[in-house]
């Protein structure tokens, strides 16, 4: 923004729950690290909980936070012992940095690392702002003509997250495939799987609107959900879907992708997973819910976890410069960055059919 001072580093700041611009001090690199000026931001859901309800789990946002980690932008300043960037390069930038020393991070595990710094997870600063440090080994730099530019660049983190989930599902070309959850994560969850050579992928909802543009951009077919009845109970919903499913003729697949968080999809999901099977769960939602046990047991499905993701942004930039992913249709929304506020307000809402909303700089 050309009015700002070249010290300025204008940041949105979660503050009592209030999205709020303030001025901070422009951050220096210091060894390893390149400075960005972040160019596109992405809002993920977990932006808005935290500032809708200031805590998501554990995670409480007990001081000023500034949000945002689905950026991308330019190299405007590199420290020193950096290699393979230079000023001016354009790169996305991983906004999850681990410890480096621990167990999990020496086994490649760091997703998992006790003592990881994630932007815009309390007590650490987001990338929601003019400019942001970075260590260099998390910034992927985007090939010439990569599509979208910057704006591409800020999916790969989510798209990050659907490949992820597709590697803990050991996904094999053949394979059937249900989502669900339509929101970005279970989209970008299903063009992972397409890619990567399902024959079938079929993607669950409450929304018939998020369902059409799931059947336009990735999905076999869609299955419009009924949200269940004020005090009935999430277990017996749940198996009376699974037994409409099976009625109307949808298969059990050989891996699910539950995006969704809700109990009654957990459950559902489990039904509808064949024997021998996989169900990873992606979304976050209560708890604590509970699952039919018995039948997981006897038919032995397999259940996995699996929590954002690592060893990801090289190969989503590769799938996407390659053509395989197309992240054009998601971004649905365009703000400045002024205009933030209003730019959560509609994915708060859900407002004129959003699916990924961009904060872009001016």
């Amino acid at each position: 923004m050309s009015n700002f001072n070249e010290e300025s580093n204008q940041s949105w700041v979660l503050s009592k729950g209030q999205l709020e611009l303030e001025n901070r001090s422009r951050p220096k690199p210091k060894p390893y690290e390149v400075l960005i000026a972040v160019k596109a931001t992405g809002i993920c859901g977990s932006d808005v909980h935290y500032w809708v309800d200031g805590k998501i789990g554990s995670f409480i946002v007990n001081s000023p936070l500034v949000l945002g980690h689905e950026s991308a932008g330019v190299v405007t300043d590199i420290g020193d012992n950096v290699s393979g960037l230079q000023i001016g390069d354009q790169v996305a930038i991983e906004p999850g940095v681990p410890c480096y020393k621990c167990d999990l991070c020496k086994r490649g595990e760091y997703n998992l690392c006790l003592d990881m710094k994630f932007a815009a997870t309390p007590p650490i600063d987001g990338t929601l702002c003019q400019y942001y440090c970075a260590p260099a080994d998390f910034c992927v730099k985007l090939p010439p003509n990569f599509p979208l530019g910057v704006e591409g660049g800020a999916l790969i983190e989510p798209l990050s997250v659907g490949i992820h989930a597709c590697a803990r599902a050991e996904l094999k070309s053949g394979q059937s495939v249900i989502i669900f959850g339509a929101g970005p994560i279970g989209l970008l969850c299903g063009a992972v799987a397409k890619a990567s050579g399902a024959i079938k992928v079929t993607i669950i909802d409450i929304s018939q609107g998020r369902l059409d543009f799931a059947q336009k951009y990735v999905a076999s077919e869609v299955i419009l959900a009924e949200i269940p009845q004020l005090g009935e109970n999430p277990l017996e919903y749940s198996k009376k879907f699974y037994e409409k499913l099976r009625g109307i003729g949808i298969e059990r697949a050989d891996v699910i992708l539950e995006c969704s968080g809700a109990e009654t999809s957990i459950q559902t999901g489990l039904y509808m997973t064949r024997s021998g099977g996989t169900f990873v769960q992606v979304g976050m939602g209560k708890d604590v819910v509970s699952v039919p046990i018995t039948d997981v047991g006897v038919r032995e499905v397999n259940i996995r976890g699996t929590f954002r993701y690592r060893n990801t942004y090289s190969k989503a930039v590769k799938m996407v410069a390659a053509g395989l992913i197309d992240l054009k249709p998601l971004i649905t929304h365009r703000y400045k960055f002024k205009e933030a506020v209003k730019a959560f307000e509609t994915v708060r809402y859900g407002k004129e059919g959003v699916i990924k909303a961009l904060i872009l700089a001016e």
